[in-house]
């Protein structure tokens, strides 16, 4: 379907992309006003689908440049207007990536040290800035003070197409070849039927390819490329908003369900289960979320 341009709010996307990155490289952060943003909401909401995940790929990219210099360089960059973008719900009810962070913080303090010490997690702002060619070496060099390689298990949550998912790296410093502790890629995706997993992993792919790359490590990269990408069965999202809730509720499960290890010759991983919760348990987590950010 041809949609007609609009020459204003076009215009608003353009500046807010610009500016974002402009400040970027002068390493001075400044939020774009509501009203530029508001303008941003109201083309992805008034538009069909596609229009909407261009918008907020814009919107995206935004938000990786200044969340991404703020909470790696505290102390040279300026905020302006701290509250707009800390409270940048979009329009359809969709988590935007600070939303996710934010909330993701909350529920990783929520959790025992015996659990999280074999867990880490990624901020979601990286993925979008990892595809950004002049940005992947910085990305790299930040998974890299993580170490991932000592944990066991490593959540990602990314947002493609305007869709969130989470990708999952489990047992990443075990041999390859293992059968008992099982390097793999784990997606779990809340809208299955849109299929993204198979447009997803050439990228996720090549983005765990660097990783290894960059870590220096030893693994036989033909190995590599053949490391189990699997998308479990999980529960599904009942309408269009929830994707970003349903990220939040799989990663609070998988810490308290998941093994010390698994094997995928076990039947990957066996607690992940269509039923794996119900909606009354997802809509008490979802108002637990709401609370903790008043």
């Amino acid at each position: 379907m041809h949609l007609p341009p609009h020459p204003t709010k076009k215009r608003s996307i353009n500046i807010r992309k610009k500016r974002v990155i402009e400040d970027f490289q002068g390493g001075v952060v400044e939020e774009v006003s509501e009203s530029q943003g508001g303008v941003v909401e109201e083309l992805s909401d008034s538009q069909s689908d596609v229009v909407e995940y261009v918008s907020k790929s814009q919107v995206c990219l935004s938000e990786e440049l200044t969340a991404s210099q703020d909470y790696y360089r505290p102390g040279t960059i300026t905020r302006q207007k701290r509250g707009t973008r800390s409270n940048m719900l979009n329009q359809t009810g969709k988590l935007n990536s600070e939303k996710i962070h934010r909330y993701l913080e909350n529920i990783w303090l929520s959790f025992p040290e015996d659990k999280i010490s074999s867990f880490t997690h990624l901020d979601p702002l990286w993925y979008n800035l990892y595809s950004d060619d002049s940005n992947r070496e910085k990305v790299l060099n930040w998974i890299k003070k993580k170490d991932i390689f000592s944990r066991k298990y490593v959540f990602f949550p990314v947002v493609q197409w305007g869709h969130w998912s989470v990708m999952i790296f489990c047992h990443f410093g075990e041999s390859l070849e293992s059968k008992v502790k099982t390097p793999c890629i784990l997606l779990l995706d809340s809208l299955e039927k849109a299929d993204h997993s198979k447009q997803l992993e050439p990228l996720i792919r090549k983005f765990v390819l660097d990783i290894y790359m960059n870590l220096e490590r030893t693994e036989d990269t033909i190995l590599l490329r053949k490391m189990p990408f699997l998308v479990p069965k999980v529960p599904q999202q009942r309408d269009g908003e929830e994707c970003g809730f349903f990220v939040l509720y799989y990663i609070k499960l998988f810490v308290e369900s998941a093994p010390e290890s698994f094997s995928i010759s076990d039947g990957y991983p066996y607690f992940m289960k269509r039923d794996w919760f119900n909606s009354e348990g997802f809509d008490s987590f979802r108002k637990t979320l709401d609370t903790s950010d008043v």
